[in-house]
């Protein structure tokens, strides 16, 4: 058995579809109506669908799970971040961690928790 794919739920998925494109270069691999694959596995699902599956409503910034992504020039990466998005919301700034591995933390437009770190 693999895992092979990570599902997150979005309110607007076209927004987001732009947000993974501009800030991690992800592509649109399917888009099966209110559900949407990206390339390295990112499922986009539509609020709605969710809701109607579970029959409970999404806790945004829950704090729970996050994505991370690893980029070796963490600092075009912040610049790019600031520039696409400047009023996203940050958990933590880029930081060097006790382990030396540098990191951002943000949400994105849904709340969902993403880190960016350096390789380790």
């Amino acid at each position: 058995m693999k895992l092979k794919n990570v599902l997150i739920v979005v309110k607007d998925i076209e927004k987001s579809k732009q947000f993974y494109h501009d800030l991690f270069g992800l592509e649109m691999v399917l888009d099966n109506d209110g559900n949407m694959i990206l390339t390295e596995g990112l499922v986009l699902q539509d609020e709605k669908i969710w809701k109607d599956f579970l029959g409970a409503v999404t806790i945004p910034k829950n704090n729970t799970s996050e994505l991370y992504f690893e980029e070796s020039d963490i600092e075009a990466f912040v610049e790019k971040l600031e520039k696409y998005y400047p009023s996203v919301q940050y958990v933590n700034r880029l930081m060097m961690c006790s382990w030396g591995q540098r990191v951002v933390r943000f949400y994105d437009p849904d709340g969902n928790l993403i880190e960016v770190g350096t390789p380790m």
